[in-house]
């Protein structure tokens, strides 16, 4: 008889939502991925390589090009030189990257602090090394760490803690605070980070991402997790990476060598190309979804949803708690099939769900999708 490693893991709400709107036929802001295409250089890039005899393995670690362009984007991003040869890897997502990372250093028996509401493939990667995940909450409407009670939970058994920011699904953006404070702690007490930073050039409102690269010593106790198909709406392509020091580097390898091996070599070209000739398009991300986050908060500013803006992330977070009391699990799930919209309900982030009525909406879709669903939503 089979014996579940993750016995209460079921379907990712993602999918489910997702699948529920292509059955209902209603406009998809549920799952995080954009309705519109990459740039047309990136695509004949890609196109170039596969049509030029680059359709075989790439390096382990990743295509020579494609890491040296990152190394670059690095430096001129973070102002931290890494070694293209010993500090990154390229992974098949960044799902996969953060898997990789959480295997190479939690062992049986260790805790991770996690911080709800927290993303959904964490805690199963956790679990599958024999390992407890410790949930510490961020409190609406800031959603901001409490550090004291970070370091409450720290124990013998703590091993590692994860971040992510910009934060999904709330929309927030750590500060130098932050950085600053989990430094402390993982020099303090011997542990590791773990940071989740897909969607590092997706900030708004003239803040800065707060990147690990940018603290030396914090990154000497950290592996750093980003994603290509995130910057260049491309999120089919699951293209991700992992910047790490080299000893914590090796440790990924070992893992990520029987995980995937290696991703697909002509993107991997490809992409290598855009962000080396085009490094305006990562630099000028922010503004371009900040557009949107504008609009589509704009478009809904007539409904009797609340709102505080998004800070970061593709998301938006939308309060119906002048609209219903219903749960937003079940509320997800009506109002896609009978208004048409499809959300993900933010109770389902937390070890103990609080009793905020939130449902998490994607702008990053074309000006006419937005102003479909805004349509539909202003007459809930």
């Amino acid at each position: 008889m089979l014996v579940s490693k993750l016995p209460n893991v079921g379907t990712t709400i993602f999918t489910v939502m997702s699948e529920l709107a292509r059955t209902h036929g209603a406009i998809n802001l549920s799952q995080g991925f954009p309705d519109f295409d990459a740039p047309a250089a990136l695509l004949d890039r890609v196109q170039y390589y596969l049509r030029h005899g680059h359709n075989q393995y790439a390096p382990m670690m990743g295509a020579t090009s494609l890491r040296q362009a990152l190394t670059t984007k690095v430096r001129d991003c973070y102002g931290l030189q890494v070694d293209s040869e010993r500090e990154i890897t390229v992974t098949s997502g960044a799902t996969e990257a953060l898997f990789c990372a959480i295997a190479a250093v939690v062992q049986a028996g260790d805790e991770v602090i996690v911080f709800d509401p927290v993303y959904d493939s964490y805690e199963p990667a956790i679990n599958l090394q024999g390992a407890t995940a410790v949930h510490v909450p961020l409190r609406a409407p800031d959603y901001r760490p409490d550090w004291g009670l970070v370091e409450a939970k720290i124990n013998g058994r703590t091993r590692a803690i994860i971040i992510n920011t910009p934060h999904n699904p709330t929309g927030t953006v750590w500060q130098a605070h932050d950085l600053l404070e989990l430094q402390r702690l993982v020099s303090k007490h011997g542990l590791f980070a773990i940071a989740d930073e897909v969607y590092e050039h997706i900030v708004f409102d003239g803040s800065r991402h707060e990147s690990i690269c940018r603290y030396p010593d914090l990154y000497n106790r950290s592996f750093v997790v980003s994603s290509l198909g995130k910057t260049y709406h491309v999120t089919g392509w699951k293209i991700g990476y992992c910047i790490a020091p080299p000893d914590l580097t090796i440790e990924f390898r070992r893992i990520h060598q029987y995980v995937t091996f290696t991703s697909i070599t002509p993107v991997q070209l490809g992409l290598a190309d855009f962000l080396a000739e085009h490094p305006e398009h990562h630099l000028e991300l922010g503004a371009f979804y900040q557009r949107k986050r504008d609009y589509f908060n704009d478009l809904v500013s007539g409904s009797r949803f609340t709102l505080k803006p998004s800070a970061g992330t593709f998301f938006q977070l939308l309060d119906y708690s002048a609209i219903t009391d219903e749960v937003d699990t079940a509320l997800a799930r009506r109002w896609t099939q009978e208004a048409g919209v499809a959300s993900i309900p933010l109770s389902l982030f937390y070890a103990q769900p609080p009793r905020d009525r939130l449902l998490r909406f994607c702008f990053a879709k074309d000006d006419v999708t937005l102003e479909r669903a805004a349509e539909k939503l202003c007459r809930l």
